[in-house]
């Protein structure tokens, strides 16, 4: 019988931190990893972690403290607050990014004027806590580059990865700064070189490149990753968990299991139980990994494992537009950036808005299940003009030079000469688009505010909208034809439902018991924020930070350093 001291189940950010951290104590690890590939919904990700009172912010002067990110997240859990799971996080969290950052591939960029989603809480920061992964390349995995999980093909271009953090703000501006038109060229030179020595891009980035990080500090440490191997139960003897079981075979771990499985975006039993705009478990779409089917929850059914309930959403929602591929099937293109763009608006079938546009892609999912309210499916359309198409692009349509033709033949992109004839190809009210543009419009040219919905109004609005559009970066007329729209849908990052754990991250039963030997990390453990989306990468810091922390309990170390 093969036995290790710690059996990791997923090997994605949460799993690979724990199984680094604790194999550097000289502990044996075995990752196991469901997919033919390693990385899981991490390396489909943006790669960002958010991390509060960090090192590189405070030599930029920023000026953070444990107590604010406290107060943050006090804030945004509400009655889900977990003052020991949360003061862990504050304390290890930076602990955490400085040894990987010292002892391994891991290396990380802030974003120093990434805004908190919600600034203007108590403890809000208007820049400073999230941080993006470095490039990589990928030949640095070696033999084991070919089982690296890719990213999103429609969130590449034509194959490029384009990294998330200051690298697409070149992107955008690559037809009008002469800066960005080189920076953006070299890349592109880049990639054609690559594509034609190797086939396929080696520049990585984004959690694609975090994952070669972690992987490859772990491959340095005799971790092994088995792709192929779900998990299939967990193995308990005198109330201790002792392995797991998988494909009918038993595989010890002498010190304990860490679940990291990536929480449950595609069981239709749990999206039926908790989406209550999906309640048949479709027309409900996730750019997660499909291998994240709550293999966790159900390995622990047996255990009395405590399930966190009552949160405010039970997954991280995103705006979702499916993008036809030339195999007949969907691709899933997660509306991040461009929904805060001056000239972008999103209306219902009805043809009226309902949300701010340009808050985060959670807030935006937050207001079409409220808009919806269980009446037909949760769905909306993004509105634009021709002009600002062209200027920024919109979800799966690139900004000129390329071409329109393909976006408007696969009927992503409807396209009309007028609003009215606009609305009835896409199946919209035509008076009421008429109408909310009319009066968007109005206000755009008299003051360049948004009084329904306060465009423009946070710090994190104009973040993603365009600071040469005065006075508003994110608001301005819709008014020049044809008009596009594109149909967007709601589906998920991941799920925030998920083990309660203690400050350790073990296990808890119902009772409030520690399970022996089990530990959840990532979303196989509760979300700190209690149903909210508070930052970019507040799933990926607490994943990598209770990951470190599990990886040293394991190995006997209670206190992080």
């Amino acid at each position: 019988m093969e036995q290790y001291d710690v059996i990791v189940a997923g090997s994605g950010a949460g799993g690979l931190s724990a199984a680094i951290t604790a194999a550097d104590q000289g502990l044996s690890v075995l990752v196991i990893e469901k997919a033919d590939t390693y990385g899981g919904t991490t390396a489909r990700s943006g790669g960002w972690i958010w991390i509060p009172n960090n090192a590189q912010a405070k030599r930029e002067g920023i000026q953070d403290s444990a107590e604010k990110a406290r107060t943050y997240i006090e804030t945004e859990a509400g009655n889900q607050f977990d003052a020991a799971r949360v003061d862990a996080f504050i304390e290890n969290g930076p602990k955490m990014l400085d040894w990987f950052d010292r002892n391994t591939e891991v290396q990380f960029t802030l974003g120093s004027y990434f805004p908190d989603y919600h600034p203007g809480q108590p403890g809000g920061l208007d820049g400073g806590r999230s941080l993006n992964a470095d490039p990589v390349n990928l030949k640095t995995l070696g033999k084991n580059a070919d089982r690296l999980a890719p990213p999103i093909p429609e969130a590449t271009f034509m194959g490029m990865m384009v990294g998330s953090n200051r690298e697409l703000k070149h992107f955008f501006e690559a037809t009008r700064s002469v800066k960005s038109f080189g920076y953006v060229g070299a890349l592109l030179a880049r990639y054609g070189y690559e594509k034609i020595r190797y086939g396929k891009t080696q520049r990585l980035t984004n959690g694609t490149a975090l994952v070669a990080r972690l992987a490859k500090s772990a491959f340095d440490r005799g971790v092994e990753i088995r792709t192929g191997t779900p998990l299939d139960d967990l193995v308990v003897e005198d109330g201790r968990v002792t392995g797991i079981v998988t494909g009918g075979k038993t595989l010890k771990a002498r010190k304990g299991v860490v679940l990291a499985t990536g929480g449950f975006p595609f069981d239709m039993g749990m999206r039926k139980k908790l989406y209550r705009h999906a309640p048949t478990g479709e027309g409900h779409f996730s750019p997660a990994s499909p291998t994240n089917t709550g293999d966790a929850m159900r390995a622990t059914a047996g255990l009395n494992a405590a399930i966190s309930e009552g949160y405010k959403h039970p997954a991280a929602w995103v705006p979702i537009s499916l993008v036809p591929r030339k195999d007949g099937t969907q691709g899933t293109f997660p509306h991040f950036v461009d929904r805060g763009k001056p000239g972008v608006i999103a209306v219902l079938k009805s043809g009226k808005r309902f949300v701010n546009e340009a808050n985060s892609y959670h807030d935006y999912g937050e207001g079409l299940i409220a808009a919806h309210d269980g009446n037909g499916p949760a769905e909306s359309w993004l509105i634009i003009d021709h002009p600002t198409l062209r200027y920024y692009g919109l979800g799966f349509v690139k900004p000129y030079p390329i071409p329109l033709g393909p976006a408007l033949r696969s009927g992503y992109l409807k396209r009309g000469k007028t609003l009215r004839e606009l609305a009835q190809a896409a199946g919209i009210d035509p008076a009421g688009l008429e109408k909310t543009v009319t009066d968007f419009n109005r206000n755009a040219r008299e003051t360049g505010d948004d009084p329904e919905f306060g465009r423009g109004s946070t710090a994190y609005n104009r973040y993603l909208g365009d600071p040469d559009n005065k006075p508003n970066p994110c608001v301005k007329p819709i008014e020049t034809g044809p008009f596009y729209a594109i149909r967007v849908v709601l589906g998920d990052l991941g799920s925030f439902v998920g083990h309660r754990t203690d400050a350790s991250a073990r296990v808890l039963t119902e009772g409030g018991d520690v399970i022996p030997g089990l530990y959840a990390v990532g979303n196989d453990a509760a979300s700190l924020f209690g149903g909210n989306y508070s930052g970019g990468g507040i799933t990926l810091g607490p994943a990598m930070t209770f990951g470190f922390i599990a990886g040293r309990h394991l190995a006997g170390i209670s206190d992080a350093a």
